[in-house]
């Protein structure tokens, strides 16, 4: 096995120096300014509610490159100068600067796939396909973008590999398949003319504390954009978030079924998100009056819910994402937090939170 490990490294190795024989090392950039391929335009119409945040900017980069590892690491790269500020770098969980990017030590190991005219990047790492970081993270880039192009002069949109739901938001905003360059495909693009946008609300440290800086006009935007596009079914008003189809044991119930049975009888439903379209999940949401569910990616459909909605997050203790809080928050909802103990090591494999019926209840009865 050891032998093994030695000659996949030696032959990534020969890979990479290949690869550098036909584009080149790529150096660090820092100073934007410096770099005549580069235009750089303040976006004035959209800020931040959050204290002390940046200012937006949209860059347009001439013959501009980008190479995606897909799973930490977006470099965005003008004349084989790495872009570092505006480069996306996610190492075990941090957000780090430029210096940090796999390009530089690696080069770019992918062919090249030449794109004609305008091309925006959203790219961001493995959490692409993620629901709630496409919604929070990514399509408000195209927000961001449209403020100084418009969507119909952009030829093209570097994205992740799309799935269903995505493809539903963006054909809202007319942006159908023919005009995807898929990122899992093609990981290693250069355009006539790239465009990028900055992080709506990114900026250092642990990935899961950035959520705090939620930005209010995303919630808002997504409100505007989507709302009036809800598929009406037949749903309850009060409604129980299952995660069980989930293959992860991240935020998992343990006692699910006690939970569920305990919840039924309180005249509430379960409803697997996985199995309901975009469109339906907007009026889901929109249409409860009462939502129940353990931390996890459905709950940024708060983004669809009416003022005053009444909202039970469980939580993990060790969990540090507080980011439906603060859309609950932005939304004017009624927001408890259940923040469960950390549970024995021989139950993990049930899931990481354990949650008292006692407990539930109470945030039930404190609802009035």
């Amino acid at each position: 096995m050891k032998v093994k490990k030695i000659l996949q490294l030696y032959f990534k190795r020969i890979f990479q120096l290949i690869f550098k024989s036909i584009y080149g090392n790529i150096k660090l950039g820092i100073d934007l300014s410096k770099i005549k391929n580069v235009t750089k335009k303040k976006i004035e119409n959209i800020k931040s509610d959050i204290e002390n945040s940046k200012d937006y900017y949209s860059y347009k980069i001439i013959n501009g490159r980008v190479y995606t590892d897909y799973v930490e690491n977006v470099a965005i790269i003008s004349n084989n100068i790495l872009l570092g500020k505006i480069s996306y770098q996610q190492i075990l969980g941090d957000l780090k600067d430029g210096s940090n990017n796999v390009v530089l030590t690696k080069g770019t190991p992918r062919f090249k796939k030449k794109i004609k005219g305008k091309i925006l990047s959203i790219l961001q790492g493995a959490s692409g396909n993620n629901y709630g970081h496409w919604l929070l993270d990514m399509l408000p880039k195209i927000k961001l973008c449209s403020e100084h192009y418009s969507l119909n002069d952009i030829n093209y949109f570097y994205t992740p590999n799309l799935t269903g739901f995505q493809k539903d938001t963006l054909s809202v905003l007319g942006i159908n398949e023919n005009r995807i360059v898929n990122s899992e495909k093609f990981r290693h693009i250069q355009a006539d003319e790239l465009l990028v946008v900055d992080h709506p609300n990114y900026y250092e440290g642990y990935i899961l504390k950035q959520n705090k800086f939620q930005p209010a006009w995303v919630i808002k935007w997504l409100r505007d954009t989507y709302l009036t596009h809800e598929k009406k079914f037949n749903v309850n008003k009060k409604i129980f978030i299952d995660r069980t189809d989930s293959t992860s044991k991240h935020c998992q119930i343990q006692n699910e079924s006690e939970v569920s049975n305990f919840l039924k009888n309180e005249g509430f439903s379960k409803y697997q998100l996985t199995k309901l379209s975009f469109f339906e999940k907007v009026y889901l949401f929109r249409n409860a009056e009462v939502i129940v569910g353990a931390h996890g990616a459905a709950f940024a459909n708060l983004t669809f819910c009416k003022p005053k909605t009444k909202v039970i997050e469980i939580r993990p203790c060790i969990h540090p994402n507080t980011v439906y809080e603060r859309i609950s928050y932005i939304n004017d909802l009624n927001y408890q937090l259940i923040q469960t103990k950390e549970t024995d090591e021989n139950q993990k494999k049930l899931g990481d939170i354990y949650l008292p019926i006692k407990e539930l209840e109470q945030c039930i009865i404190n609802f009035g």
